[in-house]
């Protein structure tokens, strides 16, 4: 199969349009041709490196894919794990979740995968979707309905259900609440903003310009604040919910938690599910304890979330939003528009 790889961690061009093995399903596994792939931070955090990471080189990008079954391993016995094929059959159209659980330890026994003793993000420590071909457990995949666009799927997978676990599992946001979120073009944010609009509540968004604003604007977004205008737009939230705060604030950035702490209400939740400014910054304790704030953390979701959530999605009620497509080979200039903040939505690869 074709693969975009790369044999060591470093820019845009270390990353390989080359062949590799294709791979063979094992027992409670299936085979899937890949047809589209979607980018995430994460993939050039990845290539980059980072102390300490260790991976089985060459590595394959990518934690989102769609395509068909092509083949499937033989069933796990009944009680062994969580792997057996269930409904799937060769043909099938499928969406991929990239919440690796093992399936046997006690988390992932009592649906809570996402906390899994021996937890892989596909793609991160595990080969993912940049590929024609991938080999995953059955419990990983969501069938599609045969007409349902494979980019638009792949677009969802993972953004949706980290936005899902996040804001209602974790952050158990009602409808009547205030949800601010911190940055309007980033996956995550774009299905935040449709989440917290479908659970009812009244939604900010913290954008970095005018036109990505505009596009928050257009999927529900009911109070718009240019951060590129309002340098403390804790005082410009502030200000909008008329000397109240934010119920929630979804902060997927880490160095922007001071402010972010600054625009809550009291009683008030920040929740995160990463640190795109960067991991280590300094918070001022007095705001968390004289207000009841708390921050909530929240990795990806369960699989019983992950199939909630792309129901919605299949059914129309939530909307990928794709930005821009490229072809496989050409992941290396995909991987830099996303890198360059220059995307709104999700960026996909073509997988023809």
């Amino acid at each position: 199969m074709k693969a975009m790889l790369f044999h060591k961690h470093g820019g845009p061009e270390v990353l390989e349009y080359a062949d590799f093995p294709t791979p063979e399903p094992k027992a409670g596994e299936v085979l899937i041709r890949l047809r589209a792939a979607a980018l995430n931070r994460m993939d050039v955090l990845v290539r980059n490196g980072w102390p300490g990471l260790k991976l089985e080189l060459p590595h394959i990008n990518g934690a989102d894919g769609a395509g068909e079954v092509t083949a499937l391993g033989s069933p796990l016995p009944a009680g062994e794990g969580l792997g057996v094929r269930g409904n799937l059959r060769v043909g099938d159209h499928v969406a991929i979740n990239a919440n690796l659980g093992c399936g046997q330890c006690e988390f992932c026994l009592n649906k809570q995968d996402n906390l899994c003793r021996n937890w892989h993000l596909l793609g991160e420590t595990t080969r993912g979707t940049y590929a024609e071909y991938i080999c995953l457990p059955a419990r990983q995949l969501y069938k599609l309905p045969a007409d349902f666009d494979f980019h638009a799927a792949a677009a969802a997978a993972l953004v949706y259900q980290t936005a899902w676990h996040s804001l209602i599992k974790r952050g158990n946001v009602k409808a009547g609440e205030t949800v601010a979120i911190v940055g309007a073009g980033g996956g995550v944010n774009s299905a935040s903003i449709q989440v917290a609009k479908y659970l009812g509540a009244k939604v900010l968004v913290i954008g970095s310009n005018e036109n990505k604003l505009k596009e928050a604007e257009s999927l529900g977004a009911d109070i718009l604040i240019d951060r590129s205008k309002e340098e403390d737009w804790s005082k410009a939230i502030f200000i909008a919910t008329e000397k109240c705060g934010v119920d929630v604030i979804v902060d997927n950035v880490g160095t922007t938690f001071p402010l972010s702490l600054r625009a809550l209400k009291k009683g008030g939740r920040l929740l995160t599910v990463g640190n795109s400014g960067g991991p280590k910054f300094e918070i001022d304790n007095r705001f968390i304890f004289a207000k009841h704030l708390s921050i909530i953390g929240s990795t990806m979701s369960t699989l019983e979330d992950f199939s909630e959530v792309m129901d919605l999605v299949v059914a129309g009620k939530l909307k990928p939003i794709l930005d821009k497509t490229y072809p496989l080979q050409e992941a290396a200039a995909a991987q830099e528009r996303l890198w360059h903040g220059d995307n709104f939505g999700k960026i996909t690869l073509d997988i023809g």
